[in-house]
């Protein structure tokens, strides 16, 4: 192939992966080329603890990929190449409060209890409503937010919801995922169960948008459940690859590029810090920060003023990882929790929004969110038989912790091996007090701090591997502020996709869904032309 190809796609986590995928899958020549020396990005897995035991390194659960575009477009061919699933048929998620009251989700929303009846009608009415109109939702998130598509969705909800249907949906989307379970239910058991999954949209509770993400997140894990890969996320990486070799995609890694190339105004190709240079004669993808594209890779006379702007592009909090390998299957004092797939510890809003302020504050929060999935419950491979082991995500941490929230722990801005330790017991003696004897049945523990987090991934920027805060000036619309919130730039030539870019962070590969149709799909007016040929030479 040389050195030149159709595209030039700049990094490969999900997003990176599809564009190059469906670029090749239209007939495209494409180089991939990723600095880390091996592909995949936050989607890996490997025996991390101590032999026999297989844990997700990174991400893990799979719902919003097998819903999505990209998985409708390449799942067929995924599985060819052995990309299998392992799900849930019943219990999807609950979330335990300090005083042991476990909220639970079933994949049938009308098993989830509520004390108020009220409550369990407003709730199905709500997945309902969503339901009704997630093709036209799906098809706002799916496409570019400034684009005819947008168009056409949104004048489809008008004709279908009429004015006040719509309204209310922009109601939702400005409103806080606590103000929603507020102003929707009496009870808790929704504000319970729901608010915590925000964190994993790089939300908070008091963040706007939240109102619309709960009804997305619950309807989508009623419907699709909590997929995860048989054997461990690495396998899923193993599939793409092959599936991009399969279509000649030429996968360049240990690959550091140093700058995108332009000529003539265009964005032609990349030059890596070795001095090689690859030219791309249709389009630049990069799936990179806003400030490390226009602040490092575009020429600082190209990028102008939107260095600036990307500048004020902010990162999220900062996120941990802790695995576990146990020699039992944790004891839950609720037994249901023991065939749960993804339990949180929290109150809801009340604990989990104190925590993201002390987070934000740069404090070790007191009583920390603790995600913690059992993924062993649906597939049992991932450990020995009779053993156990806990995927642990903190997604309320500081980058550089300068003090305790508890005033316990002894932190000066760094994550050493002494403030690490000290919180990890904390989450575990939080587990602890709702699963009995589990630290007795520990054998193996691996930490992965947010420092780590950006050594592994350049775009966790101060270790949030969410691309950016999703606070509504920096969502939807504007994501990135950057180019209006285009992955178009603009340079011709040049793409910008990934977590930082619409439809936001995840392992849905929407950006790159978008970027590789806009550059696959035909202008409406050769669409329309195209047309009008066919139905004159049928005449």
């Amino acid at each position: 192939m040389g050195d030149t190809t159709d595209a030039v796609v700049v990094g490969s986590g999900i997003n990176g992966l599809v564009a190059a995928a469906l670029l090749a899958d239209a007939g495209w020549s494409v180089r991939l080329v990723e600095r880390s020396e091996s592909i995949g990005g936050f989607i890996d897995s490997g025996e991390r603890t101590v032999p026999g035991y297989v844990h997700d390194t990174y991400s893990s659960w799979h719902p919003l990929f097998v819903t999505g575009g990209a998985y409708a477009e390449l799942g067929d061919d995924l599985h060819r190449h052995g990309l299998e699933y392992r799900n849930t048929d019943d219990l999807v998620t609950a979330s335990v409060a300090a005083d042991g009251r476990a909220t639970v989700a079933h994949r049938d929303p009308s098993r989830t209890e509520f004390a108020d009846p009220a409550d369990q009608r407003r709730y199905l009415e709500a997945l309902d409503a969503f339901g009704a109109d997630v093709d036209l939702i799906g098809g706002i998130l799916g496409s570019e937010f400034r684009s005819g598509a947008t168009v056409s969705a949104v004048t489809g909800l008008l004709r279908r919801n009429r004015v006040d249907g719509v309204e209310a949906l922009v109601r939702d989307a400005v409103s806080s995922g606590r103000g929603w379970c507020r102003r929707e239910f009496v009870g808790t058991e929704v504000d319970r169960l729901w608010v915590p999954w925000l964190l994993h949209s790089g939300l908070a509770p008091d963040s706007a948008s939240g109102g619309l993400m709960i009804p997305i997140f619950a309807a989508t894990m009623h419907g699709a459940g909590l997929p995860i890969v048989a054997g461990g996320a690495a396998r899923f990486v193993d599939a793409f690859r092959s599936l991009l070799v399969e279509r000649g995609v030429v996968i360049e890694t240990g690959a550091d590029v140093e700058a995108i190339e332009v000529s003539g105004g265009r964005a032609v190709g990349v030059r890596f810090a070795d001095g090689r240079r690859f030219r791309a004669s249709r389009a630049v993808i990069a799936s990179v920060s806003p400030g490390a594209l226009y602040g490092q890779l575009l020429p600082s006379e190209v990028a102008g003023g939107a260095a600036t702007v990307a500048r004020r592009f902010r990162p999220g909090r900062a996120a941990m990882q802790i695995h576990v390998a146990l020699d039992r299957a944790p004891r839950w004092r609720d037994s249901r929790l023991d065939a749960t797939p993804l339990v949180h510890l929290s109150d809801g809003s009340a604990t989990t929004a104190v925590a993201c302020a002390q987070a934000e504050a740069g404090l070790l929060p007191g009583t920390p969110t603790v995600v913690v999935g059992q993924q062993f419950v649906i597939d049992p491979s991932r450990v020995p038989d009779g053993a156990g082991s806990l995927w642990i995500q903190l997604q309320e941490v500081p980058f550089a912790p300068i003090g305790d929230a508890a005033g316990t722990i002894h932190a000066d801005g760094r994550w050493t091996p002494d403030v690490t330790r000290a919180y990890v017991d904390r989450v575990l003696d939080r587990i602890e007090q709702q699963a009995p004897g589990l630290q007795a049945s520990i054998v193996g523990i691996d930490t992965i701090t947010p420092p780590d987090l950006q050594a592994h991934n350049v775009n966790a920027e101060n270790g949030d591997p969410y691309g950016g805060s999703a606070e509504l000036d920096q969502n939807f619309l504007w994501r990135p502020a950057v180019g209006r919130g285009s992955h178009r730039t603009a340079v011709p030539g040049l793409w910008h996709i990934g977590a930082s870019t619409h439809p936001g962070p995840g392992l849905g590969g929407g950006s790159g869904v978008i970027v590789a149709q806009s550059l696959t799909t035909p202008p409406v007016t050769t669409r329309v032309r195209d047309r009008l040929r066919g139905m004159l030479t049928h005449r």
